[in-house]
């Protein structure tokens, strides 16, 4: 009797902090606004693979699936996404100075083999998995826009 009461109250009172959490938002917005001037322009093929592996986290139009707003799995989510336009936003692409671009540039081959897209998010989004000509189709890319822009 005693167990099934403290077995109760344990689901009540997790349910009420659940609740509860929900207050505490990082309000960081999945859609903002863009300019069609500051977007990256790339070729159909690349931006193909970019909106599919990467524009959930580094562009201006996350496509927020139902936990982006619920926490404590919201915390996670929009704090990453908040971190990762802070690297590259794809949707602010043209506002970026030259040299900043050129960084991104530089990196991005690294990032791809490494870390990116980043497995947490990739166990919830099998269809963004880099294939191994996506990769060689990315760095082609960046190495081209890297001589354009020297």
């Amino acid at each position: 009797m005693l167990k099934k009461t403290i077995f109760k109250s344990f689901w009540f009172w997790l349910l009420v902090l659940l609740i509860a959490i929900q207050a505490f938002s990082l309000n960081v917005k999945a859609t903002l606004p863009i300019k069609e001037s500051e977007e990256l322009q790339v070729p159909k093929e690349v931006l193909s693979i970019l909106k599919r592996s990467c524009y959930d986290c580094h562009s201006s139009q996350v496509k927020a699936p139902w936990y982006y707003n619920v926490a404590p799995v919201s915390w996670f989510t929009q704090l990453h996404v908040k971190n990762a336009r802070k690297i590259v936003n794809f949707s602010k692409w043209n506002n970026y100075s030259k040299e900043k671009q050129l960084k991104i540039l530089k990196k991005l081959p690294k990032s791809i083999v490494i870390r990116m897209p980043m497995s947490t998010y990739l166990s919830m989004h099998k269809e963004a998995t880099l294939s191994h000509d996506d990769k060689k189709r990315l760095n082609a890319w960046a190495k081209e826009l890297k001589e354009k822009l020297k």
